[in-house]
C-alpha cells in the first residue's frame, strides 16, 4: 500500500469516526439489539399487557388502547435502534418508515428484519447527515429510500429464512422434546444473562404458537405447536438464571438482590461472571434441567407473543405470558391444574431450591467465594 493510499484510508477512517459510525460486534450485536428490544418492550410487548386488561369487564377501552401499541411495533423497533446508533435527529425519525416497512414486509421474521435493515440505512443517513445545504432533504431522502429499497427486496427474504428456521425448530422439538428442551432452554437462558436480548431473538425467531399473520392479513404457515413447546423452554431458561442468581447470591445481596435480579435482570451479575465465570455453571446446569421438564413433563407451551419467551420473570412477564396464552383465545386445550403446577414449579420453584444448592457445593469446594455473587 503506497503513501496515497494510506491517506485516503486515514481520511475515510477519520470521516466514520466524525460521523460516530463504529462498525463492531457491539454496536450491532449488543447495543442495537438491546435497543430493538426495548422498542418492543414499549410497543408491542405493552400493548399485549393493555389489551389483556381489556379483557377486565367495563376496561375494554385498554384492549383499543393496546392494538394501537402494537401497530406500531416496527417504527418503534427502528427509532430504538437509531438511538443506540447515536443517530442526528433527521435520521432518527426517518427511521419510523424504515421500521414499518421492514417489519411489515419480514412477516415472521419481521423483527429481524427491522435489526438488519435498520442499522444499515441509519448507518447511511448518518453518512450524509449535515454534509449538504439542503439536508432537511437529503438526508430523510437517503435514510428512507435505502431502508424502503431494503425493506422491499430483502425483508420477504429474511422473513422467509426465519420461517425455515423457526420451522425447523418446531419440528426438532416435537421429534426431540427432551434435547431441545436443553438446549433451547440453556441458550436463551444465557442470552438473557448476557448483554444482549434474549427476548429480541425469541421475538425474532417466533418462539410463540401464536399465529402470525403478513402485511397482507395471510396467515405464515409454521409449526405451532412445536414452537410453542420451545417457548416454554425459553422462558424455563430464562426463568432459572434470574431467579437461580437471585436466590443464590440471597447471602450478599439480601431483599434488594433478590429484588433487582429475580424481576429485574440476571445481567447485573456479567461483572462478576467475567472475574468467576464458575459462578454461571449452578443457574446453567438447572436451566438444562428444567427446560426438558418444561417441554416433557409439563408440556409448558406458549401460546402469547414470542417476545415474552425471552423474559423469563422480569416483570414476570414470561409467565404473565404463559398465562396470557392460556385465557387469550390460542391455546388449544383446557387449562388444568396440572398446568399451574408446572408453570410454578418451572418458573419458580425448581429455580429458587436447585441452584442455591447448587452454589453451596460450589462455595464447600471453593469455586464460589465470599462476594463473587456482591451487586456493585
Amino acid at each position: 500500500m503506497d503513501n496515497n493510499q494510506k491517506t485516503e484510508e486515514n481520511k475515510f477512517l477519520a470521516f466514520l469516526k466524525k460521523k460516530d459510525i463504529e462498525i463492531s460486534a457491539k454496536r450491532y450485536g449488543i447495543d442495537a439489539l438491546g435497543a430493538m428490544a426495548l422498542g418492543l418492550f414499549a410497543s408491542l410487548l405493552i400493548g399485549t399487557i393493555l389489551k389483556a386488561i381489556g379483557m377486565i369487564p367495563g376496561l375494554s377501552v385498554f384492549t383499543e388502547i393496546g392494538g394501537y401499541a402494537q401497530a406500531v411495533a416496527g417504527p418503534a423497533m427502528a427509532v430504538a435502534i437509531a438511538h443506540a446508533l447515536k443517530a442526528p435527529p433527521l435520521v432518527m425519525y426517518s427511521s419510523l418508515t424504515v421500521g414499518y416497512a421492514a417489519n411489515s414486509l419480514g412477516q415472521a421474521g419481521g423483527p429481524l428484519a427491522v435489526l438488519f435493515i435498520a442499522v444499515i440505512a441509519v448507518e447511511f443517513g448518518k453518512l450524509v447527515s449535515k454534509e449538504t445545504k439542503v439536508d432537511i432533504l437529503v438526508t430523510p431522502f437517503v435514510t428512507v429510500v435505502i431502508g424502503g429499497l431494503l425493506s422491499k427486496f430483502l425483508a420477504p427474504a429474511i422473513g422467509i429464512l426465519v420461517g425455515y428456521l423457526s420451522n425447523f425448530i418446531g419440528w426438532a422439538t416435537t421429534q426431540q422434546p427432551f434435547v431441545m428442551g436443553v438446549l433451547v432452554s440453556v441458550i436463551i437462558g444465557m442470552a438473557l444473562t448476557l448483554p444482549i436480548s434474549s427476548a429480541a431473538i425469541c421475538a425474532a425467531l417466533g418462539l410463540s404458537g401464536m399465529q402470525v399473520y403478513n402485511a397482507a392479513g395471510a396467515l405464515v404457515p409454521l409449526d405451532y405447536n412445536g414452537l410453542a413447546l420451545a417457548g416454554g423452554a425459553a422462558i424455563a431458561g430464562c426463568c432459572a438464571q434470574m431467579v437461580g442468581f437471585a436466590v443464590m447470591s440471597f447471602r450478599e445481596n439480601k431483599v434488594g438482590g433478590l429484588i433487582s435480579q429475580g424481576i429485574g435482570t440476571s445481567m447485573l451479575q456479567m461483572p462478576n461472571i467475567v472475574k468467576n465465570p464458575r459462578i454461571w455453571i449452578p443457574p446453567t446446569v438447572v436451566s438444562a434441567i428444567t427446560g426438558p421438564i418444561a417441554t416433557c413433563v409439563f408440556k409448558m407451551r406458549m401460546y402469547d407473543v414470542a417476545i415474552n419467551s425471552g423474559m423469563g420473570t422480569c416483570g414476570l412477564l414470561g409467565p404473565i405470558g404463559i398465562m396470557l396464552g392460556w385465557f387469550g383465545g390460542q391455546y388449544p386445550d383446557t387449562v388444568k391444574a396440572f398446568d399451574w403446577i408446572g408453570l410454578i414449579l418451572i418458573c419458580f420453584v425448581i429455580p429458587a431450591v436447585l441452584t442455591p444448592l447448587i452454589g453451596y457445593f460450589f462455595r464447600k469446594i471453593g469455586w464460589i467465594k465470599e462476594n463473587d455473587l456482591k451487586l456493585d
